[in-house]
Formats: structure tokens, C-alpha cells, sequence
């Protein structure tokens, strides 16, 4: 089974400092360290257990700057055999319809059986691009899938998460597409030495002129979405701490509701 991944790298930013640049436009990722998207991560080491179960290859795909290369040698360092870059400025500003076009005519070139992609980047928060680009191949495809529970012949079948913890088993028939979800699986450690022994395999590397891709379907004047500001929320007063019995601080609690309002 030959599977593409489709990768981004984001930054890092559960412990950090967040500050926003001076022009208001965006995140100062300056000082901030850049790793593979949560959700992806899931996503490669799903293709490369399935790799090793029934056979054939991986490739991983990324669009972004040269940094990005990082997140690629990491999945090869995983288990990936093939990986592309799309490098190319004027990606930059792109909304999911962008990076989707973007991915799509790389991958259009590729002979798979199952497209892969995070549920959504921990950055944006899209949660579009896999599906879009199910639809313009007109693959059958399945979101947020917990389980991949067996791959027979020309067919797959999976777990998809529904709300109100429910699950939904559906079978597809192959080449499809898949959005993973965090979760699925455990995904293995990669060691610096690991990432070393990958570091002279052959990253391919490509551009949106390579694959005819117009500057008017990506980047800012491809984007459907025009950004206006970006600003950290305002803080308020500190919490107030109840003590006392349990009585007491329910007492308090009730209190408060109703000098508020919240009871009447």
C-alpha cells in the first residue's frame, strides 16, 4: 500500500511567551521553536504502521520554508521512505483553499492508495485542507478517524469520531482519504540519531511555477479570508479565593450569583 502524508510544521507554544508584532498582523515567531503539527504526527505514524502491516512506501509532503525540512527528516527518521517539499514565498498568507491547492498538484503526480492528513493544524485550526483536497480527487474520504481496523483487498475500514462520544464504522473502498485524529495511536520516538541516519536521503523539493500554479489561487490574493488584527486577550482581576467550611463557602458562593445576577 503506498500512502501520502500530508505534514506542516507549527510552532511551539503551550509554555511560551506569546507576543504579537508590532503591525498587529500576526504571532513574533522569532524566539519561538517550530515542531511538527500534533495532529500529523498521528497521521505519520499511522501511514507507517499500515506500511508495515500490508507493504509499499510513504511519502510525506510539507509546504513551507527551508526550516520545514526538519518535520521531513523527522518522519523519515519514523519510518517514511520519500519526502517533498514545497518551498515557495508565494504560499505565504495562503487561507486552507491555498494550502490545499498548494498540496493537491503535488500529490496529483503521486501513484497512492490512501491520502493521510491531520483532522487540523494546531496553528490555523483550518480543519479544511484534507477534505478539500478529497474532494478535488474525488476520493472517497472519512474525518476524524480514531481506528484504522482493517485493510482487505481494495478496501478499508475505520472509525470516525461523531459527537456525543459516538462512533461511526464505515468502509471505503481504495484510493481514499483519511483525516486522523489525535489519539489513534501511540507515535514512536525519534531519537537524534535516528533523524542523523536520514540525513542524506534525498529530499525532493518543489515549486508553485513546477506545478503550474496560478499567484491568484494562493497566498494573500488566492485567500478568501483577509486578516484585519491579531491581539493577546486583556487581563482582568485576579480570582478571588472562598475559605472556610463547606457551608460557608457555598454560602459565599451563592452570594456572589446573586449580587451578580445570576440567581434571582
Amino acid at each position: 500500500m503506498n500512502i501520502v502524508v500530508c505534514v506542516k510544521q507549527v510552532p511551539e507554544v503551550a509554555d511560551a511567551e506569546l507576543e504579537i508584532t508590532k503591525d498587529g498582523s500576526q504571532i513574533d515567531m522569532e524566539d519561538l521553536v517550530m515542531t511538527i503539527n500534533e495532529w500529523d504526527n498521528y497521521a505519520v505514524e499511522e501511514a507507517i504502521r499500515l506500511k508495515e502491516a500490508t507493504g509499499g512506501k510513504v511519502t510525506v509532503i510539507t509546504l513551507g520554508d527551508d526550516e520545514a525540512e526538519d518535520i521531513l527528516r523527522r518522519a523519515l527518521a519514523m519510518g517514511a521512505d520519500d519526502a517533498i517539499l514545497m518551498e515557495d514565498e508565494g504560499f505565504e498568507g495562503s487561507d486552507a483553499f491555498g494550502i490545499a491547492r498548494g498540496l493537491l498538484e503535488a500529490v496529483k503526480g503521486l501513484d497512492f492508495d490512501l491520502l493521510l492528513t491531520g483532522v487540523q493544524s494546531a496553528d490555523d485550526g483550518w480543519a479544511q485542507v484534507g477534505l478539500l483536497m478529497a474532494e478535488w480527487l474525488e476520493l472517497p474520504f472519512a474525518s476524524l478517524v480514531i481506528k484504522v481496523e482493517s485493510v482487505e483487498g481494495d478496501r478499508i475500514i475505520v472509525h470516525r469520531e461523531l459527537e456525543a462520544n459516538q462512533l461511526e464504522r464505515v468502509e471505503l473502498p481504495l484510493p481514499a482519504a483519511l483525516t486522523i485524529q489525535t489519539g489513534i495511536n501511540n507515535p514512536r520516538y525519534v531519537s537524534i540519531m535516528g533523524i542523523r541516519k536520514v540525513r542524506n536521503i534525498e529530499i525532493k523539493e518543489l515549486s508553485a511555477s513546477e506545478l503550474g500554479i496560478s499567484e491568484k489561487d494562493v497566498g494573500a490574493e488566492g485567500s478568501s479570508i483577509a486578516q484585519a488584527s491579531l491581539s493577546l486577550p486583556e487581563e482582568g482581576e485576579g480570582a478571588e479565593i472562598l475559605t472556610g467550611s463547606m457551608d460557608e463557602i457555598c454560602e459565599k458562593a451563592a452570594q456572589i450569583i446573586r449580587e451578580r445576577g445570576g440567581v434571582a
